[in-house]
């Protein structure tokens, strides 16, 4: 759906692609592990994002065919174009398991995360680990373009912490060992989400690349997509923690600025596509984190969203919900 218009008038955004994948608006969603599941990627979807991005999905578990697999990789054909992360510390592992998956799913792309700074992640050599080893990063990228039929991508951090930058060296092992596109989160992995982002980083990573480079990092507002493409260049804006709240983004609204018709079917749309993925009861479970987000913006009291936190029953987490929504007290 289109809202508003995404940027200014004085800001240029030119359509790109990556492979075959026509990139048609500014704005796209970050893969978030534990929150860019299905339900919330087909919402951000239905408001205007242009891809759809997976959760990180490990090398480890394609390959030994882990149970939690089939929910990590599951997908809605209206998704398309959908790009899978995965993330590896061992470059034949990550592609054998794109080779796996690009079989067994056909996903429009392939995106290697290297910018997870999770200790359980990072500290083993994947994610951002990989920033350390870039012969590996070498390795994954041409055996994966090599070995895939589809687009590979990759997103970056600057580098381990302010020691050890090396966003430029990796973006260009990226490009040259055949990527068709970058994302650059400008922190460190020492940093996590802490202090600013560095976005002169993401426009000297621009000027030095020919391919499409995205940049991502404190970015809440369309105010702050527009500053990032002005003052960096990039092709277009990554967004992460604030589309959690403000989905919206995606149609070209702020939060405070969403109409509440959009707000309330959105939020009750969203609910729903849970309850169907994960069945009425986890479906509910699994939705509190994104209620608490969403009705940060109304006039809820501390005592309400308690009880609807910790409301079990999912007809009545619903109805408690619905009632919010509507802003009726409990």
């Amino acid at each position: 759906m289109a809202g508003l218009s995404l940027l200014s008038e004085n800001v240029e955004f030119h359509t790109f692609s990556i492979g075959p994948v026509k990139v048609s608006t500014p704005l796209l969603q970050a893969p978030l592990d534990g929150w860019t599941n299905e339900p919330f990627r087909r919402i951000t979807r239905e408001l205007g994002a242009p891809l759809s991005i997976t959760e990180f999905i490990n090398g480890l578990d394609v390959v030994h065919k882990t149970p939690n697999l089939p929910q990590r990789i599951a997908f809605d054909e209206s998704e398309r174009p959908i790009v899978f992360q995965l993330f590896d510390d061992d470059p034949d592992r990550l592609i054998e398991s794109a080779v796996i998956l690009e079989e067994r799913c056909h996903p429009d792309i392939f995106d290697v995360n290297m910018g997870c700074s999770a200790r359980q992640v990072a500290n083993r050599g994947a994610g951002a680990g990989l920033l350390r080893f870039p012969e590996k990063i070498s390795r994954i990228i041409s055996g994966m373009t090599k070995a895939l039929s589809v687009p590979v991508t990759a997103k970056i951090r600057l580098g381990w912490d302010s020691e050890s930058i090396n966003y430029l060296e990796i973006g260009k092992i990226v490009q040259e060992c055949g990527a068709a596109m970058i994302t650059l989160h400008a922190r460190t992995r020492k940093q996590e989400y802490s202090g600013k982002a560095d976005w002169s980083a993401i426009a000297a990573l621009k000027a030095a690349l020919t391919i499409p480079v995205i940049g991502n990092g404190d970015v809440e507002t369309i105010s702050d997509a527009e500053r990032m493409m002005e003052q960096t260049g990039c092709d277009a804006v990554m967004v992460g923690r604030a589309m959690l709240k403000n989905p919206w983004i995606f149609s070209g609204y702020d939060f405070e600025n969403v109409p509440l018709d959009l707000f309330c079917e959105t939020c009750r749309k969203h609910l729903k596509y849970n309850k169907e993925y994960y069945g009425n009861h986890w479906g509910c479970v699994t939705f509190r984190k994104f209620a608490k987000r969403y009705l940060s913006r109304l006039d809820v009291s501390r005592e309400d969203m308690q009880t609807l936190m910790t409301t079990d029953e999912p007809d009545t987490f619903c109805r408690y919900f619905d009632s919010l929504l509507n802003g009726d007290a409990l």
